[in-house]
């Protein structure tokens, strides 16, 4: 198992002393003076085998073990500490030449330190072994479940087993999670729910590819054959009951951990899974219920705010437009409006008087466009009006599949055409969606 997770030179990497920081370098290998007194007693301990003892004393806080190569430690933490007993770091190349001397002193300092070792079947194995099975069933990383295991170890004070040891318990913390998915819903997992998903890894005639993939294609913009694509989806979802398949039983992380796997494997790979593969297809169409019924209602948002986009634009022009006219139509209001108050102006010669300053053929253009008074919502509606057919090819169907309910503040309003088609236009967002 440890074999398929990690390359020898992963493994290598992993017993092996890594690249020490500057903020490590002053928190680990700074010895006190009790440290300094602890490994030169005054009983004849050389130097060579002080200075192996500090390293590996500094070493273990650090890393939560010891490499068997001491020698092999950062020549930084390596100097550092030899300058504070007043000895040649070289003469740490020397140290451990037998190996029951470097496990004798990690004893020693183990108990100074107040560490303990996991021998096999030791309680502190067994509650490893429980972490990583929690663990897994939230990650699936090999790398972050070792690192996880690490962490957990030195946390409890306890010095970590050997690299495959650990690699092993990773693994079968692995197996273990997945066994442990299978088994908690396995329930879901009836005849008809298993044909179901098995179906979906078939090539669909109609569609030209599985079904797996039909729903894993994300739509590409808000057009009426993306709206309606999605709707299907929604649609086919709920004739197997996606939406009513609780798997709440597993943990959020192995949920979207499942989910994840269904998306990005072949269906020839999720074939090689065998019964495996249910478990993971059965989190896939849970959380693709719940996805694809916010990609209709997202859909269906873009698709009338565009419409309502434009026509605010179309309105927007007309404005301008009859700003303009206005403009001019102000200008001979101008002209007129003194002459009429004007009370020395007889009214008989009001009329002639007007037509001459103003002129017969700029009264004719102001005159020729009718004048009406804008609406309320300055035409925008009535704009709205020339997307009623496209909003037509899919609205009934959004409709049909998603149970409209109003917001806050819509509980004792009486509805009227003009308030239903503002708030499907204009106030889209303020409407929540759920399953039927």
């Amino acid at each position: 198992m440890s074999e398929k997770m990690f390359s020898e030179e992963q493994l290598e990497q992993l017993r092996s002393y890594p690249e020490i920081a500057s903020d490590e370098l002053i928190r680990y290998f700074t010895p006190t003076a009790a440290d300094v007194a602890f490994v030169d007693p005054g009983k004849g301990r050389g130097t060579i085998d002080q200075l192996g003892m500090l390293v590996q004393l500094c070493t273990l806080p650090w890393l939560g073990f010891v490499p068997d190569d001491v020698a092999a430690a950062p020549a930084v933490a390596v100097a550092r500490v030899a300058e504070r007993l007043g000895v040649t770091p070289a003469a740490l190349r020397l140290y451990g030449k037998r190996d029951q001397t470097r496990s004798d002193h990690l004893g020693l300092i183990a108990k100074y330190l107040e560490w303990q070792t996991a021998p096999a079947g030791s309680q502190a194995m067994k509650e490893l072994e429980q972490f990583l099975l929690d663990r897994a069933m939230e990650h699936d990383s090999p790398t972050l479940l070792f690192n996880l295991a690490r962490e957990y170890l030195m946390a409890a004070k306890v010095i970590g087993p050997g690299v495959l040891i650990l690699a092993k318990m990773v693994g079968t913390a692995r197996k273990a999670a997945s066994d442990l998915t299978s088994q908690l819903v396995g329930h879901l997992l009836t005849a008809e729910v298993r044909s179901d998903l098995e179906r979906m890894l078939a090539v669909d005639e109609g569609l030209g590819m599985t079904r797996l993939e039909w729903l894993v294609s994300p739509a590409r913009d808000a057009s009426a054959t993306s709206v309606k694509t999605s709707i299907d989806k929604l649609t086919w979802l709920r004739a197997i009951d996606a939406h009513q398949m609780d798997v709440s039983v597993l943990p959020n992380e192995r949920r979207r951990f499942l989910a994840q796997v269904a998306r990005r494997s072949t269906n020839q790979g999720l074939e090689r899974r065998k019964e495996r593969k249910f478990p993971i297809l059965l989190a896939f169409v849970a959380q693709a219920a719940v996805d694809q019924l916010d990609e209709v209602v997202s859909l269906f948002d873009q698709a009338v705010s565009a419409r309502e986009s434009r026509a605010k634009s179309k309105t927007d022009e007309a404005l301008v437009e009859r700003a303009k006219k206005g403009e001019a139509r102000q200008l001979v209001m101008d002209v007129i409006l003194p002459v009429l108050a004007d009370p020395s102006i007889p009214d008989d010669e009001v009329g002639g008087m007007l037509r001459e300053r103003i002129g017969m053929q700029r009264l004719r253009e102001i005159t020729s466009d009718a004048w009406k008074p804008l609406p309320r919502d300055h035409g925008r509606l009535s704009e709205l009006e020339s997307s009623y057919t496209y909003l037509r090819q899919f609205t009934p169907n959004v409709l049909a599949a998603i149970d409209l309910q109003g917001g806050p503040g819509m509980a004792g309003a009486r509805p009227t055409r003009s308030s239903l088609t503002t708030t499907t236009a204009w106030s889209w967002p303020r409407c929540s969606a759920v399953a039927p």
